[in-house]
């Protein structure tokens, strides 16, 4: 199956690149592809003619986002919406990723898909716009909402801590937000199993959720990430947790990410690991070492 995923240098999409065997994925890049520029985007898809849309790019930078309303909205809300139509044009599904920055974080427990949206900043309004376009578009879509998402690739958590602690021995993190630290690689997964759902049993349209299982606050998966780092030898760092009133941020975070990932498994049979068996999987190639396979 040909496949059009967006965002070639993201997370999600380069654990795709290593997963998706018997598939023929091509990657946006750019400028050519860009997805404040509809007209960018519609090429794109006419050119590569797709049998299928992974939708990864996104405007990520959550703080920034505060200062740069109208660029997030073109990228996470409009460009996703263009995207999902000319798609629905030539009849290729599009899975499209999105966030728990939808929610306000205000439950006490897991966020389900029919829970009330309510985004506390730019990104997370962004994003849910985006959505409702995808869904609006009138094509066949997966919307996959995820959390707290690190890999071996790109600018994550995980990497950030590492790197901090190369010069610290000791870091202040946020212990009052909770929630469900997300493996690209497990995502790479859970798309995938989609996509064979779909060749199997006929496309339908949904919204889901999709993180690792279990859950902790930042402080925690901070202490997590040292644990795994030295048993690799590599740097550590001594963790104290702080209230997110002791780091402020031009934008609010939700307190409770957790995400209640039911609908997903029920409907896909995939269900990821616990967060702390796939973190090591990443630590150890971070490390390179022989732990890291799949």
């Amino acid at each position: 199956m040909r496949i059009l995923v967006t965002g070639h240098d993201g997370q999600v999409a380069q654990a795709l690149a290593e997963q998706a065997q018997g598939h023929e994925l091509v990657f946006t890049r750019f400028p050519e592809f860009d997805l404040s520029k509809p007209e960018t985007i519609e090429a794109a898809v006419a050119r590569i003619q797709p049998e299928l849309i992974v939708s990864a790019a996104a405007y990520t930078a959550v703080d920034k986002a505060e200062s740069e309303p109208e660029l997030a909205m073109a990228i996470n809300g409009d460009g996703p919406g263009v995207l999902a139509r000319a798609g629905a044009k030539i009849g290729a599904p599009i899975i499209h990723l999105s966030t728990d920055y939808v929610f306000d974080g205000s439950l006490d427990r897991p966020w389900r898909e029919d829970d009330p949206t309510g985004p506390l900043g730019v990104y997370g309004a962004t994003k849910l716009a985006g959505e409702q376009a995808v869904q609006a578009s009138g094509g066949t879509h997966a919307v996959l909402r995820l959390a707290w998402v690190y890999s071996p690739f790109g600018a994550n958590f995980v990497k950030t801590m590492l790197r901090l602690a190369e010069t610290r021995d000791a870091l202040n993190v946020v212990e009052d937000q909770r929630g469900c630290p997300s493996s690209a690689l497990d995502i790479a997964t859970a798309i995938l199993t989609v996509v064979d759902h779909w060749q199997r049993e006929g496309t339908t349209s949904g919204l889901y959720h999709f993180t690792g299982s279990g859950e902790t606050n930042w402080a925690d998966f901070a202490r997590a990430i040292f644990a795994e780092s030295a048993r690799h030898g590599g740097p550590v760092a001594e963790v104290t947790g702080i209230p997110t009133s002791g780091y402020p941020t031009p934008a609010q975070r939700p307190a409770n990410s957790r995400l209640d990932c039911t609908r997903f498994a029920e409907t896909f049979g995939y269900r990821a690991p616990q967060w702390q068996d796939s973190l090591a999987v990443v630590v150890a190639r971070l490390f390179g070492g022989a732990a890291a396979s799949r």
